[in-house]
């Protein structure tokens, strides 16, 4: 049975169309003319294995960066999955290229059909200039230059809450701008509750996706804030928030916040939709957050399926938990077919053959050199006290244990042979500058390195290892490739270069997982436990996250915030 058919300029679908604002299945066809719903007829006699049409899914906040993957590359990997939009932050670039990074993405994102909200990183470095060196600063100025653009579209994730809540000048102007822009205003406010909470709100924040427990994501909304579910790579708190959406079906929207090339390939937002239908949640909830909430909280002319809309939608096989995304439609073009083996290959051809003149001259910020033994050696003697970084598998939170050393803190100090491991951070920005050495442990690499320009959030080199060769093999191999991400186990190095800011690869999405994959196999057999030991590892650079970490300037003791010398 052929479920389309075209009449002169009218492309015509028959099937059954979910209705979602008004909570109805309408039995019959759709007219398409010139990328936009004409007419939506009931009929009689649709066949119950006929196409389900609904309006594409919605990330409401994801950092494409995260990914490795161009926008264009990122939009055409997303259509497989029945996504048909994402509000997205790119604060991973800005951090490192600012607004030329952001204008890179914004580029390859016109590349491709496909519907992008870009927003301006609020937090450009994350954090005081005294703490980390970034590549960039996206100050008041920037952001009111930012906001007066048409192509950005809101003020991206405002982590500096204690900035908003004290009123600090400069977070205010930020915020300030948005709002005389129209535009919204996105959070970050993780354990925000009560007055804090509603102040966060009146400030004029209306969203947060870091929310981590039902008492949270309760005030989240009652402060009148959009509650964004996450469940992304690493975070994950689907299953301390889901309760709510029967609750308040109108004030929840999905997100994958970080989505990782081997998690994308396997599926996006249509994941989040699947899980809730088999736990038994109403259908019309989960695809108001899905699917309608972001469209209405944005101001996004996108498309509900509504007659007059713009033509973005998916067809899916049914609405069972093992649902399957059939096609996906971007203004009225098909950009995804199930069936259509050779077009998918075409499409990844004209994907790569659409970047090729932006890619010929790599945006990125990259001044470090080789580096040696005596740059990563850390003098440590008999009777000195060292700060260890204790990391924790599915954890951003790190403990912080100070040891009194006797003789080798690689051999002695309460641990097994090669449990406490050095980590190094290297300054990627500066000519020259001369690495912080720490230690670690939780990693248990013994005959091993990684090494990666992924480390949260001013993406400097970060490296751990079993001992300073293989060290200094994972470091100087990214230095060599200018950006990426190196595992070696033995003799054995695999690698995935990102010339792009250091972030991104121009590589197609699942050549990208594939490499990723490696990465992880390689460092797994080099002996390290963790489940995610990059994401885990990017992470051990993030100041603002206790308690000990460490940053291109040092040790970092993150609960009161101050440097520790040795």
């Amino acid at each position: 049975m052929l479920w389309t058919r075209k009449e002169g300029d009218v492309h015509i679908f028959k099937g059954h169309f979910l209705d979602i604002p008004n909570r109805r299945v309408i039995d019959g066809e759709m007219h398409i003319r010139q990328g936009r719903i004409a007419a939506i007829i009931p009929l009689e006699g649709i066949q119950a294995d006929a196409p389900y049409y609904l309006p594409g899914f919605i990330d409401s906040h994801v950092h494409i960066e995260s990914s490795m993957m161009v926008p264009a590359e990122f939009a055409r990997i997303a259509v497989e999955h029945g996504t048909t939009g994402v509000i997205t932050d790119p604060h991973e670039i800005g951090n490192v290229l600012g607004v030329e990074g952001i204008d890179f993405m914004l580029r390859s994102s016109k590349l491709v059909k496909f519907n992008f909200l870009f927003g301006a990183p609020s937090c450009v470095p994350s954090c005081n200039a005294a703490f980390e060196t970034s590549g960039a600063v996206l100050d008041g100025a920037a952001i009111e230059e930012l906001m007066a653009r048409p192509d950005i579209g809101y003020l991206a994730e405002m982590m500096n809450y204690p900035g908003v809540l004290n009123e600090d000048p400069e977070v205010m102007r930020k915020i300030k701008a948005a709002l005389a822009s129209g535009k919204r205003v996105d959070g970050h406010a993780p354990g925000l509750l009560g007055e804090a909470r509603r102040n966060y709100a009146v400030a004029g924040v209306s969203s947060d996706h870091e929310c981590a427990t039902t008492e949270e994501g309760r005030e989240c909304i009652e402060a009148g804030m959009m509650l964004q579910i996450r469940e992304g790579s690493a975070a994950k708190n689907y299953e301390a928030l889901i309760p709510l959406l029967s609750e308040y079906p109108d004030r929840i929207m999905f997100c994958t916040d970080d989505c990782h090339p081997s998690d994308l390939i396997r599926g996006h937002i249509d994941r989040i939709v699947r899980r809730a239908i088999r736990d038994g949640y109403d259908i019309w909830d989960i695809l108001t957050a899905a699917c309608i909430n972001p469209i209405r909280h944005y101001g996004l002319d996108w498309g509900t399926l509504q007659v007059g809309d713009p033509a973005n939608f998916t067809s899916i096989s049914d609405l069972t938990p093992t649902f399957r995304v059939r096609k996906t439609y971007i203004r009225g073009v098909k950009v995804f077919s199930q069936n259509s083996y050779f077009k998918s290959i075409e499409s990844q051809r004209k994907s790569i053959e659409s970047q090729l003149s932006m890619l010929n001259d790599y945006p990125n910020r990259f001044e470090a050199e080789p580096l040696t033994e005596a740059d990563i050696a850390l003098p440590v003697e008999a009777g000195d006290d060292v700060h260890v970084i204790m990391a924790e598998d599915g954890s951003l939170l790190t403990g912080h244990q100070t040891i009194h050393v006797t003789g080798n803190p690689f051999v002695d100090a309460q641990h097994n042979w090669g449990e406490v491991q050095k980590i190094v951070v290297v300054n990627r920005y500066t000519k020259g500058a001369r690495p912080a050495v720490g230690l670690i442990r939780g990693f248990g690499l013994k005959d091993g390195a990684m090494a990666a320009t992924i480390a949260h959030d001013c993406h400097n080199i970060v490296a751990i290892g079993s001992d300073d060769r293989q060290l200094l093999r994972a470091i100087n191999r990214v230095i060599k490739m200018k950006g990426g991400a190196v595992a070696t186990a033995g003799d054995e190095m695999a690698s995935l270069p990102l010339p792009i800011g250091g972030l991104i690869s121009p590589l197609n999405g699942h050549e990208i997982a594939f490499r990723s994959t490696e990465l992880h196999e390689v460092v797994k057999r080099a002996g390290c436990p963790l489940h995610a030991p990059f994401i885990t590892m990017a992470f051990m650079c993030l100041p603002v996250i206790p308690s000990l970490k460490i940053t291109d300037k040092g040790l970092f003791d993150s609960e009161h915030f101050e440097f520790i010398n040795k």
